[in-house]
């Protein structure tokens, strides 16, 4: 008796054992997905470009990091201080004019992002007329030769190359490639996101409850995808000025449609399943039903979907950059960029430049894509 009492003792104080992060479920489809060198690596590779992105503004800017001056710490990156706190009267700072760069340094210390360039910053010590070619095909005196001081100027360093030339503005060719590949992905991740989250509601209502609801539900959505989205998008554009939200807005309004087909298809598939009847027959809400027992086993079919969603949301913001429908003038944008190489064939880094970038996010997507449809396939196996 006092053996019994003294192990559930041991037991009663013994350490409870943690819930691991995953299900066997997922821990065998994470492995499945691992098994998958490619898409894994992918993977990886996609989400260091896309982190290095949310950070462009202190990797490629044309204002300093941080600053000292006159014994205040200061972060022009993320504040915009007025120029007349280094003694000038415009209301903006141009930390690149030489009086204020000297003024400071004369104070304090500057330290710049590696690219002294955002994506919109006219270089205007460029060597020949824009499109320039990068600063690394030119000798050292023709690179520096705008410079008032030529070679001996404190402005002709690495900091200020044009790594990847400049386009037909003269502005940085590499800042306006990681401006515009945030832009690209976030777009098309915002896109995604709430295509899917409409898509799969509209998917799941129709399929559960079937019959009328999803014959007119179905009629609706012909009509809808009947819709050219083109013609609207140019009747827009000749009446709302451009924008990243108003184009998202658009595109929002017909992307949903694709993930109709494949949730109503499994929420048809499954909603007369023992445990569905089970559960309506316990009173529990049809809305539980949906999106407790339903959704879940509906999902699996939408996530293998949404990579390949994903480059087709990017695919087509580049499209309707190149056609001029896209964001506004000036903005950070890959289709321009391809625009400006069919433009000027002369300056081949630019055509090239911005179609590596889109081949590889692009390449990168589809092959993640690939690794999670075989980690939700219940067939594949690896070894």
């Amino acid at each position: 008796m006092a053996d019994a009492v003294v192990e559930s003792g041991a037991q009663a104080g013994a350490p409870k054992r943690r819930r691991p992060w995953l299900s066997p479920l997922n821990q065998r489809r994470w492995a499945n997905f691992k098994a998958n060198r490619r898409g894994y690596w992918s993977l990886w590779i996609f989400l260091v470009l896309f982190v290095a992105s949310l950070f462009a503004e202190f990797i490629a800017n044309d204002k300093p990091i941080i600053a000292s001056y006159k014994g205040e710490i200061l972060f022009p990156v993320i504040v915009a201080y007025p120029e007349e706190k280094f003694g000038g009267f415009y209301a903006v700072t141009d930390y690149r004019d030489p009086v204020i760069r000297d003024e400071i340094e004369a104070n304090g210390w500057m330290i710049w992002p590696p690219i002294r360039y955002s994506y919109r910053t006219v270089n205007n010590a460029v060597p020949q007329a824009a499109p320039a070619k990068p600063s690394w095909r030119y000798d050292a005196a023709t690179r520096c030769a705008q410079y008032p001081q030529g070679e001996a100027d404190p402005d002709c360093i690495l900091g200020n190359w044009n790594w990847l030339g400049t386009d037909d503005q003269a502005r940085d060719v590499l800042a306006r490639v990681i401006y515009g590949f945030r832009v690209s992905v976030l777009f098309g991740l915002i896109l995604t996101l709430g295509s899917a989250v409409i898509g799969v509601s509209a998917g799941a209502v129709q399929g559960y409850f079937g019959g009328w609801v999803d014959l007119l539900f179905q009629r609706f959505i012909e009509i809808w995808s009947a819709i050219p989205v083109l013609y609207l998008l140019l009747i827009v554009a000749a009446v709302l000025p451009p924008g990243f939200f108003i184009l998202l807005g658009l595109m929002l309004l017909f992307s949903w449609v694709a993930f109709v087909g494949v949730v109503r298809a499994e929420f048809l598939r499954a909603r007369n399943f023992e445990y569905v009847n089970a559960a309506r027959a316990l009173g529990v809400p049809n809305r539980t039903i949906m999106f407790r027992h339903l959704l879940p086993n509906a999902m699996v079919a939408t996530l293998t979907f949404l990579p390949f969603i994903l480059n087709g949301s990017i695919s087509t913001l580049t499209s309707l950059d190149f056609l001029g429908f896209g964001l506004p003038p000036g903005s950070a944008s890959l289709g321009e960029m391809l625009k400006q190489g069919q433009r000027y064939l002369n300056a081949p880094w630019l055509g090239i430049t911005g179609f590596v970038t889109l081949s590889i996010m692009l390449s990168l997507l589809i092959f993640i894509g690939e690794a999670t449809r075989d980690a939700f396939d219940p067939r594949k196996t690896f070894r």
